[in-house]
């Protein structure tokens, strides 16, 4: 039997044990492993926060501190999110196992590895961009460093942290021990970003796939009898839009299940996401027309940009499953069902109904994902940039 783990998630399985988040792993150092990943990324979030006890927050510094924490606070939101339903992400699994494992038809394999390759694609391309964002923010917290080294000068001078940090010690004294807490925090962070979001894209193309399939079984069961000259009546026919009105359900019950269990989690997500974004914008906006730093405007790039990508990736897999499921509706509508037996037809028209209503993921109510979603959330970003500036 194959395993769709090490067929479709071997990717996807590899980054998530690396933060300690694969559901199939639970041992006592796992639990450490999350235990000591969650409280390196909650303290570095503190110890960002608590610049404003010790300095004089002007919207100036204000803005420079939370364009940098509300991007940490994203990923502390869906590391805890992968932690609290690891027991949905594995039922989830194993639900899509017992669907593949129901799967007979060649042509109806051949379309799954193709999703499955999708899958694969967006893992390796998020996996490839979100690693050079980190060797970009790790590595501008040692440039100084590196630059003293290079130019090989015995000249001390004052060192300090990249990024705005409070942790009541003398920051000379513990600079490396505090660089690498920082560090940490960056790489786990951004790790946790491509694992958590890469296995969700995985899981939704998975589903994409079981639409495609539905609709596969819809055509095909018709233009086979037709072709064949043989009664529409016969039962293989009836069979076989039974079972395309089941992995039709099937589909719609995962996409369903995991969102419903997870749809809190986003909706804060998305609250957040919204404003890193804006946050981010203001402040390379900021450099610009100020003082121009390299460091500091590559740093707020890297995370405005991650946001905006997360951000359409996310809308651009539920508007795939919208698509997909839309595709469902147009198969009925296109076959020759009215010349099929009263069984089959009433077969048809309970996917016809269903066709006839929107579906697509939904958060909250407020927000379904989509390409016109996405588009509403970069617009309410810059709108948010304007007032930040109107005010400044």
């Amino acid at each position: 039997m194959i395993r769709i783990e090490d067929r479709y998630f071997s990717l996807n399985r590899v980054l998530l044990q690396l933060v300690g988040l694969w559901p199939y792993q639970k041992s006592k150092f796992v639990r450490l492993q999350l235990i000591c990943f969650f409280i390196i990324q909650i303290t570095f979030i503190m110890a960002q926060l608590a610049t404003f006890l010790t300095s004089k927050c002007t919207t100036y510094f204000i803005i420079k501190v939370l364009s940098v924490a509300c991007g940490f606070i994203a990923i502390i939101i869906k590391y805890n999110l992968f932690c609290i339903n690891a027991k949905i992400i594995k039922g989830l699994m194993e639900q899509l196992q017992c669907i593949y494992n129901d799967l007979k038809d060649n042509n109806e394999i051949a379309i799954i590895e193709r999703y499955g390759r999708n899958a694969k694609y967006y893992t390796v391309t998020l996996t490839i961009l979100i690693t050079c964002s980190m060797y970009v923010l790790v590595g501008s917290q040692v440039w100084p460093d590196i630059q003293q080294i290079i130019s090989s000068t015995n000249k001390s001078r004052s060192r300090h942290l990249e990024i705005l940090t409070e942790y009541f010690v003398d920051q000379e004294k513990y600079f490396y021990y505090l660089l690498l807490h920082i560090n940490a925090a960056i790489c786990i962070g951004l790790i946790t970003l491509m694992a958590t979001g890469t296995m969700l894209i995985a899981f939704y193309q998975y589903i994409c796939g079981m639409f495609t399939i539905a609709s596969f079984r819809i055509e095909n069961a018709i233009k086979n009898e037709v072709s064949q000259g043989i009664t529409l009546q016969n039962k293989n026919v009836h069979e076989s839009i039974k079972c395309a009105v089941d992995i039709h359900r099937k589909a719609i019950h995962c996409s369903m299940y995991l969102i419903s269990n997870v749809e809190i989690s986003f909706f804060f997500l998305i609250i957040v996401g919204v404003m890193t974004l804006s946050l981010n914008i203001f402040r390379i906006f900021q450099i610009i027309t100020t003082t121009y730093n390299a460091t500091e405007l590559a740093k707020s790039f890297i995370i405005g940009f991650l946001s905006l990508i997360y951000m359409f990736i996310a809308n651009l897999v539920g508007q795939e499953i919208t698509d997909h499921y839309n595709y469902i509706y147009l198969a009925t509508y296109e076959i020759r069902w009215y010349i099929a037996s009263l069984d089959i037809q009433k077969l048809i028209l309970i996917l016809m109904q269903r066709g006839n209503k929107n579906f697509g993921l939904n958060v909250g109510g407020l927000f379904v994902a989509s390409i016109q979603c996405f588009t509403k959330l970069a617009n309410t970003s810059l709108s948010y940039f304007t007032v930040m500036y109107s005010i400044q």
